[in-house]
């Protein structure tokens, strides 16, 4: 596995944070030729499942991830959320985690990931474009 993480201050509150982020179709406004799709539509909670599709007509593939861990910030404590890719293609894992600081929050994204059947000797590679994009993708949702 490629893994990475990406670290954000935000002035923004924990709260405020947590919602941009976890605004999965907003991802898909941020990816080049990738739409989001969520199953079952309405609040996530575990076993949602977010499926971000890239591509262009059939020449794609999906990119299931299941919600396994739904902790919302609260109070002082940190929002935590965890998704597992369950597709055939990309594999790995995600975690956000959003803490509230002094004057805003934190954001800390980390991810392990492999495209199947790319050999290990690529895993430097995906790990740093996992975290330009995913950095990019987390600057602007909280700029928005």
């Amino acid at each position: 596995m490629a893994p990475f993480r990406v670290q954000r201050r935000s002035p923004l509150t924990a709260d405020e944070t947590w919602r941009r982020l976890t605004d999965w179709p907003r991802h898909g406004d941020q990816v080049p030729l990738s739409g989001v799709t969520v199953h079952p539509a309405g609040p996530t909670r575990v076993g949602t499942v977010v499926v971000v599709r890239t591509g262009v007509g059939r020449a794609g593939f999906d990119d299931p991830m299941e919600v396994v861990r739904w902790d919302p910030p609260a109070g002082d404590a940190p929002g935590r959320c965890r998704l597992e890719k369950r597709g055939s293609v990309v594999l790995g894992w995600a975690e956000i985690e959003v803490r509230p600081r002094d004057g805003g929050s934190e954001v800390v994204w980390r991810e392990e990931a492999r495209l199947r059947g790319l050999p290990r000797l690529f895993d430097p590679a995906t790990a740093w474009s996992g975290r330009l994009l995913f950095g990019r993708v987390v600057d602007a949702l909280l700029a928005e």
